[in-house]
């Protein structure tokens, strides 16, 4: 694998970015690749506290899937998975890419409600969906329960044929070669501790490596972007917790495409080397640690079970949290807040790693025009003070 050329040992506080991007997960990869392709604007900075998407993008169950509700969500998330669908050829690097469908399984007739009003709603839109019967749904998946006996019985369940799963390191990978390759520095081990100011405009950055100067800094550290602004006065409306998942032992192939329940709060894929991943939801305390309790995994475990028994004899290799921040709508918080030259992308709860491609090219554009671009308008800050809220979680009933 070929590496960045351009990791600073020692940045050089006389020069000045036009833009410093704090955050070099894959959202903050993304935007710095689209500023450069999109807009030509290369002179940019991506810094990280440790190791190119050693963060939250390192810990995540990788489903990609656009089948939103509301046509803010449903907007941004398809305009990401259209990029997804070209982004191999265009970075020229391996993301592994699998189309292979996500089935969203209803419990109850108020699931089926819901998953029938979203199934309308993003056809309306142009999306792909379709509502599948149980029958239906042992034909695509033969491996879930559908025993009508069941503590909580398979219903039926919206389907999105063009979702799927791809390889996050990979990704990132992918987005960092392109950004290095159109002149991005990419910093690691550059923690930011402090911002500069020249009266009420934010100038740069200063770090564990010495201040950064910048015409624009953009925060896409995700759980810890309430941390950075907190810095320069500026409370966010966000909550950090880490969100569960784990891995099996490497199996042969045995699940064809992606399983969500939110009723029972577990989804389960298999990943290119055979290794079953399963999500959880959050622990609900507060935290910045990357792992979490194991009263969550439990059950995780249970639930997974009862919907595929064949996974009884599976061995669990490992466990790990990632840390998300959580809007009070559970929507992400994307453009200018208020703080001259201070802009933040944050608050996507589970839904960052589907959106990295779209919240790239989204924020790229708002950075390089100074104004937020039409997908990103419904994810204002000022929507907590208007009441303008997207909820998308407590409208489509799903959270991931």
């Amino acid at each position: 694998m070929t590496h960045p050329a351009h990791l600073w040992r020692n940045p050089d506080p006389r020069r000045t970015y036009e833009v410093v991007i704090v955050g070099a997960g894959g959202h903050g990869l993304a935007t710095a690749y689209y500023l450069a392709r999109n807009h030509g604007i290369t002179d940019v900075a991506v810094l990280e506290k440790g190791w190119l998407a050693g963060g939250n993008m390192a810990r995540n169950t990788t489903i990609i899937r656009s089948n939103y509700l509301w046509e803010a969500s449903a907007g941004i998330y398809e305009h990401a998975l259209k990029l997804w669908e070209g982004l191999e050829e265009e970075l020229e690097y391996p993301l592994l890419f699998s189309q292979r469908g996500v089935l969203n399984l209803a419990h109850s007739e108020q699931d089926v409600r819901d998953g029938v009003r979203r199934v309308h709603a993003n056809r309306l839109a142009g999306i792909d969906a379709d509502w599948l019967t149980p029958d239906e749904i042992t034909r695509l998946c033969p491996i879930v329960n559908t025993d009508p006996g069941l503590r909580y019985p398979v219903l039926g369940a919206t389907y999105q044929p063009r979702a799927g799963i791809a390889k996050h390191d990979h990704v990132a990978w992918g987005f960092a070669r392109g950004a290095d390759a159109l002149g991005v520095d990419l910093i690691q081990n550059c923690e930011v501790t402090g911002f500069l100011r020249d009266g009420t405009r934010l100038v740069g950055v200063s770090t564990t490596r010495g201040d950064i100067r910048a015409g624009t800094v953009a925060l896409s550290a995700a759980g810890h972007t309430s941390v950075l602004a907190a810095m320069v006065g500026l409370p966010l409306p966000l909550q950090s917790h880490p969100l569960q998942a784990l891995v099996s032992e490497l199996l042969e192939p045995i699940h064809p495409t992606v399983v969500m329940s939110n009723a029972v709060h577990v989804y389960v894929s298999q990943a290119h080397k055979g290794e079953l991943v399963m999500g959880a939801g959050i622990d609900a305390y507060n935290s910045y640690t990357q792992r979490g309790g194991l009263h969550v995994i439990e059950a995780q475990m249970a639930a997974a079970l009862e919907l595929f028994p064949v996974f009884a004899g599976a061995h669990v290799l490992r466990t790990w949290g990632g840390i998300v921040d959580v809007s009070p709508d559970a929507s992400p918080i994307i453009g200018p807040t208020g703080i001259d030259g201070l802009l933040v992308n944050c608050g996507w709860g589970t839904g960052g790693f589907k959106a990295t491609p779209g919240i790239g090219w989204v924020y790229a554009d708002t950075i390089a025009h100074g104004r937020p671009h039409p997908l990103a308008v419904p994810f204002a800050l000022e929507r907590f003070t208007t009441g303008a809220l997207v909820d998308e979680h407590g409208a489509a009933a799903v959270a991931h």
